[in-house]
């Protein structure tokens, strides 16, 4: 009863809806690539895929190890038939020659890579359950990690690719996304103007001003709040900490006008000062949140041996508790500084003067049918790089941050 599917059968199934995916890939990328048609071949696809997951397949045909060479032969049969024009991709009028072997060499090559992978422990004779569904899970992980990169770097792609346009360019074809690297340095000359005539330098650094100085309020009032949350007794302990999150429940656009008023009567409005002490508002409870959970995790015994050692509460928490924290405080900061970094909406409504704009306010008045659309989308290109580079550099501290208080122990 373990022997429930043949080899025989699922290889070529799973390599013809693995050579779709592929195709479709490959096909979307060239074309954005090059901005000239590619498109995939349902029943090529399936066809070249069904043939293709069969060479694959260890123990088809010969020994186990062959497999591997069969594969690079079946890859190599596809790509040539693909320049033949009779592949899984097909070419539209325009295409070079150079780019219908660029797509069909990364077609046969990525379906190749991924069915020795996904079907490496298959056999042509009966596979046991648990082979069937390992086989079965790895095709399903590849196609996960292709479908949601794409949705993520198509539209960073889009959003790179026409901020390195001129205006003569995008009214001409505004689909195509290919690069001219002729121009070279020319090619920024958008990045170079948002500097010189909108005063994005001065953005930026409001921007990441508001953004530090949010950090610091967050943490200078989360810490002991958490703190007290997670080691105090008082009344009312528990129902604080199961509310801390409630402002989360209303959302942000109901409180905008009550805001707006409240600034404009005290004078908060249009100023930096008024930023500053409302972003705080939207990031501490997530701080306390995240923060009491890893303060609950710390062994108490550490705090009352400084205790008895003749430190009072706040000597314990500065010289015990925090270095002990670092991983947390790292991970709250970083995830305040982006919130921060990339709120629009209370920026919007309380920022009229351009020279208090944050960076995010400074990309919406870019959204004008006066100012050329490269312009918002270079704009849209400085904002999200450099928190980008930020979270790519610090993600081990993030996710280090936010686990180590999981476990008790």
């Amino acid at each position: 009863m373990n022997q429930v599917r043949f080899g025989y059968v699922t290889a070529p199934v799973i390599g013809a809806l693995w050579m779709f995916t592929i195709a479709t890939t490959v096909a979307v990328a060239m074309s954005f690539a090059t901005g000239t048609g590619f498109r995939p071949s349902l029943s090529l696809s399936l066809l070249f895929g069904a043939l293709l997951g069969a060479a694959c397949l260890p123990g088809a045909l010969g020994p186990v190890p062959e497999h591997r060479f069969r594969a690079a032969g079946a890859a190599g049969v596809v790509a040539l038939i693909s320049l033949l024009g009779f592949g899984p991709i097909v070419t539209g009028p325009g295409v070079s020659a150079f780019s219908a072997l660029v797509g069909a060499a990364l077609t046969a090559g990525f379906a190749t890579l991924g069915l020795v992978k996904i079907l490496d422990e298959c056999r042509w004779e009966s596979l046991t359950r648990h082979e069937f569904e390992a086989a079965v899970i790895r095709f399903l992980t590849g196609f996960g990690y292709i479908f949601f990169t794409a949705i993520v770097l198509l539209p960073f792609y889009v959003m790179v690719m026409t901020s390195l346009k001129n205006q003569a360019e995008l009214i001409q074809n505004p689909l195509d996304f290919s690069v001219d690297l002729s121009k070279g340095w020319d090619l920024f000359r958008s990045y170079s103007e948002l500097f010189t005539d909108f005063n994005f330098g001065t953005y930026l650094w409001t921007s990441f001003m508001v953004s530090v100085l949010t950090v610091a309020i967050t943490l200078a009032f989360a810490i002991p709040g958490a703190y007290a949350v997670a080691r105090l007794r008082f009344e009312g302990r528990a129902a604080f900490s199961r509310s801390i999150l409630l402002i989360y429940m209303v959302p942000m656009i109901v409180l905008a006008l009550p805001i707006y008023i409240a600034f404009s009567m005290t004078g908060l409005r249009n100023s930096l000062l008024g930023i500053v002490m409302i972003y705080p508002v939207t990031t501490i409870p997530v701080a306390l949140y995240m923060l009491q959970g890893y303060f609950r995790g710390l062994p108490s015994e550490v705090e009352e041996a400084g205790l008895m050692d003749g430190l009072n509460r706040l000597q314990v928490i500065w010289k015990i508790t925090l270095p002990l924290s670092l991983p947390a405080l790292a991970s709250v900061s970083l995830y305040v500084f982006m919130i921060a970094w990339n709120e629009f909406l209370l920026a919007f409504m309380l920022l009229d003067d351009p020279s208090k704009f944050t960076l995010t306010r400074g990309i919406a008045s870019l959204n004008s049918s006066e100012i050329p659309r490269q312009h918002l989308m270079a704009g849209s290109v400085i904002a999200t790089v450099p928190i980008m580079a930020l979270f790519l550099g610090l993600e081990r501290f993030m996710t280090k941050g936010l686990t180590a208080g999981s476990v008790k122990g």
